[in-house]
This record gives structure tokens, sequence and C-alpha cells, in this order.
């Protein structure tokens, strides 16, 4: 019994003396602090602060309680100070005895896992409409793209002009190209958003060439910078069947309008000679993942305002016969002989410039047929081939009949594209093409044309890329501008750097 009492007597008597000094320890802390405030304010040591000299004397209580508080707010002072001096875990385990013996009522730490305050702020602030308008920008993509380059033509000829060419028109001279915006709102049927947009606008030495070309454009002026403007609502119907209405860039031919997207910085024949652009309806309803079909109705090649009273049509599908393997094949049917003539405003009633018209009797109504087939295919990360074939046909009359009879003209050839990534820096491309042009549909001039083109990539930074490119054009017949005026030779060689700037959220090919 006596062992046990002494057992419990010296078991009380540590845990007296740890409390003793956790105790002591709290006030040597709190006089330690209250010493060095006193030590630092001449006010409290009854000094004046201007010169630590004349004695201050206390003559009421309340000046006693002023001085008091003053010293409270110096030693809170110090306490953050020390706080701040020490390790995070040592300053939290010193500070809590003083704050509670020195300020009893001072705010507790803030829980570890508060929200940050920006957070808080903005789910404060902001509205339902401002949720709603955020996240539009967020599903909205603005971008930019400034295309620019410098061609020399070994021809040296007349007026500097690369004949047969779409974009790099220009010799011996820096060119901008084109600078283009492009506003992207892209439908969601998976977030239940069906509808979306898009907006082109584009300038340029470039935008002459696509847009608005008066031979088969009544009013050109209108719409020549907005290269495409459309509508898209996604039909709830099989696996979503999409309709764009407006105008958009054709899809007939492989290659397309932004350079940065392209194989070759200069673009081939059929670039320039199948289709631009279309106004009107379009619907893609796919089958499977990897087959859908696609239906248009237009109002022509190359026309937002109809020049005749056809419709023109395209039936055409895209498959994946394999992962890496993409085909495209395109049936058109159109006729693009104009059925009425401008001319100035002949009646009081009054109309809108260009828009006086006189009929054209009889009308040609001949058809044009366009068969159009790509093909690409990814052979390995590093490695890709793509082929493309065509075939144009146009008749001026419908059917044979005395007077009105008339040949068919057609254009026939294809091109070959191989590319190899060596890096994700460089890379190396080069195009084949032939163009048989027989009546003279293309070139004004049956021949034959040919080009082989070379194209160095060097991505200088995302979103910037250069190209040097050199092409070989020839020809069976001259067909090329020299240094001698009318005088024409068979082949054409130019050097061409192409530079290329673009930013913006859109992914992938614009």
């Amino acid at each position: 019994m006596n062992r046990t009492m002494k057992t419990i007597l010296g078991k009380w008597e540590m845990r007296m003396t740890v409390r003793k000094r956790f105790w002591d320890g709290r006030a040597l802390t709190i006089c330690a602090l209250l010493v060095a405030a006193f030590a630092c304010n001449p006010l409290a040591r009854g000094q004046s602060p201007s010169t630590g000299q004349a004695p201050l004397t206390l003559n009421t209580p309340q000046e006693m309680q002023a001085r008091i508080g003053r010293l409270e707010a110096e030693v809170s002072e110090l306490k953050a100070i020390v706080s701040r001096m020490q390790p995070p875990a040592v300053a939290n385990n010193a500070a809590a005895p003083v704050t509670a013996a020195v300020q009893p009522e001072a705010v507790q730490p803030a829980p570890v896992s508060q929200p940050a305050p920006k957070q808080e702020t903005l789910q404060t602030v902001l509205q339902p409409k401002d949720s709603k308008v955020l996240s539009f920008l967020r599903e909205t993509t603005i971008n930019v793209s400034l295309d620019g380059y410098y061609a020399y033509n070994f021809n040296d000829p007349v007026g500097r002009v690369n004949l047969l060419r779409a974009y790099d028109v220009l010799s011996n001279e820096f060119s901008l190209n084109q600078a283009s915006l492009v506003i992207d709102h892209l439908p969601d049927a998976a977030a239940g958003r069906r509808w979306g947009g898009r907006l082109d606008l584009q300038f340029g030495q470039a935008t002459d060439t696509l847009q608005g070309n008066p031979a088969n454009e009544p009013r050109p002026q209108i719409y020549r910078n907005i290269f495409q403007a459309y509508g898209t609502y996604i039909i709830p119907a099989g696996k979503g069947i999409t309709v764009d209405f407006g105008k958009w860039g054709s899809s007939l031919g492989i290659e397309g309008n932004y350079s940065k997207d392209q194989i070759n910085y200069s673009r081939a024949y059929w670039f320039d000679f199948l289709p631009f652009y279309h106004m009107g309806v379009r619907v893609s309803a796919p089958i499977s993942d990897r087959f859908t079909l696609n239906y248009w109705v237009v109002n022509g090649t190359n026309q937002v305002e109809a020049t005749n009273g056809f419709k023109d049509e395209l039936f055409g599908f895209t498959a994946k016969p394999a992962k890496n393997i993409a085909w495209t094949m395109n049936y058109y049917l159109g006729q693009e002989h104009p059925d009425r003539a401008a001319v100035p405003p002949t009646s009081p009633i009054p109309v809108q410039p260009g828009l006086s018209f006189a009929a054209i009797t009889p009308a040609p109504n001949g058809k044009t047929h366009i068969f159009d087939s790509y093909v690409t295919w990814q052979a390995t990360p590093k490695l890709s081939f793509a082929l493309e074939g065509d075939y144009f046909i146009q008749r001026l009359w419908k059917n044979e009949a005395p007077g009105n009879s008339s040949a068919p003209s057609h254009v026939a050839g294809g091109a070959a594209y191989l590319r190899y990534q060596f890096n994700p820096k460089i890379a190396l491309a080069t195009r084949a093409e032939y163009l048989s042009d027989r009546g003279g549909l293309f070139s004004g001039l049956t021949q034959a044309l040919k080009e082989n083109t070379v194209t160095f990539d060097y991505t200088v930074a995302d979103g910037f890329l250069m190209r040097y490119e050199w092409r070989r054009d020839f020809s069976n017949k001259p067909s090329f501008l020299t240094d001698v005026q009318n005088v024409l030779s068979k082949d054409q060689t130019t050097a061409t750097v192409g530079l290329i700037w673009w930013w913006g959220r859109k992914e992938g090919s614009w």
C-alpha cells in the first residue's frame, strides 16, 4: 500500500512540475515581450517622444488606460514578428499561449481547407446572366491568321506575274497573301447545344483570287471579304444529321484556303480550277463511325447570288476504311451559264445597284459534271501520302440541235502528295500534278499542264511557320510569261519563302 501511494504521489509531483514549467514559460514569454515593448517605447518610460529626456506624468486613469492599450498593441505586433521568425510548427505552438494570455478575444486561426478568396468573390459577384456570357465565350473561338510571302520567278516575267497561280501570283516583291479572322461556335449535341455558326473574314491578295469574280458574281463587292458565313443545326435523328445554311468554302479538291493546313505553300492547278465556295444548304448524315453521306443544294459554283434559276447539287460521301485512311468521293451537277445580263436601271422603280437585268434569249442550258475523289493515308506517324483525281466536263447546250450544237470541254488529271515529318520543327513535302485542259476551260488554251513542287517546313514556334518552296511549271504549249513582251515560254521556275502566323483557341485545321 505504501509503495502504491508513493507511486501515485510521484506521478502527481511530476505533473505539477511540468505544469509549473509550462506556466512559468508563458509568464516569462509575456514578461519578455512587455519588457521589450517598454524598452522600445519612450512613452512607456515616461520620456518625451521628441527628445527622449523629459518625463511624462500619468495624471488620470484614462491616460493610464490609453498607455496600457498601446502597450498591448505593441505586444501583439512583437508576437507576430516572433511567429514569422520561427518555423510554422514552433510559431503556432508558441503563439497560442501568448494570445490567450494577452488577447483573450483574439481571432482564431482560419481553417486549413477554406476556399480561395478569388473563388468566393467570383461565386458571390457573378449573376446567372454573367455565367451565360462566360460560357458562350468559353465555347466560342476567335482566331487570326496572317500569310505573306516573297517569290522570285527565274523567267523574270513582264509585270512580275506568275501565271496560273492561285495565291502566289506576284514575283520579286514582298506580298501580303491573306489576313483572316475566324469566329467559330461549334455545336455540341452531347452538351445539349445543337446549334452553332462560323464566320470567316478574309482580306488581301488571295481575297481577289477567291472571292467575287465579276464573270459569275453579279454584285461581287458585297460579299468579297466574307469567305465563309454559315449557321449549323444538328437534327436529333440517327447519329445526328448536321445541316449548314450560308456560304462555305468548297470541299471539292483536297486543298483548302488556309496555308498552315496545306501540304505545300503554293496551291495546285486543281485548287485554282475547282470551285472556291458555294451558297446554299448542305447536309451531312453519318451512317456509322466510318461512313458519312453528304448532300448539297447551292446557287452555283462561286456564286453567292445565282446567275440562273438552276440549283446545283452535290452527292458524296466520306469514309474511313481503316484507322489511318480517309477517303472522300464527290459528284457535282450544275449549270453555270447565266440566263440574264446586268444593265443600267431602265424603270422608275427604285432598285439596288446592280439589280437591273435583261434576259438572255435563248439562254445556254448545258450542264456541268464534276467527279472528284481524294484519299489520305497516314502510313506512319511521320510519313503521309495523299492522292487526288478529278474529271470535269461541261457543255454550253444541253441538247445537240442546229444552231446550238457544241462540243463538250473537259479537264482531267490529278495530283499526288508526300510528306515526311523529321521532328516537331522540320518537315519535307513534295507534290506532282497533271492537268489536261481540253477546250481551255482552265487556262484558255488546250494544253497539258504539269508541275512539281518541293516544300521545306520549319516551325519557328507554336503558331509561326516558315516555308521554303521550289516549284517548276511546264506545258506542251508556250504558256508562261518571259522578260520579253508577247513572248511565252513552256515553263517557269519559282522560289518562294512563305511566312504564316496564326493564333486563337481553335484546334486542328481551320
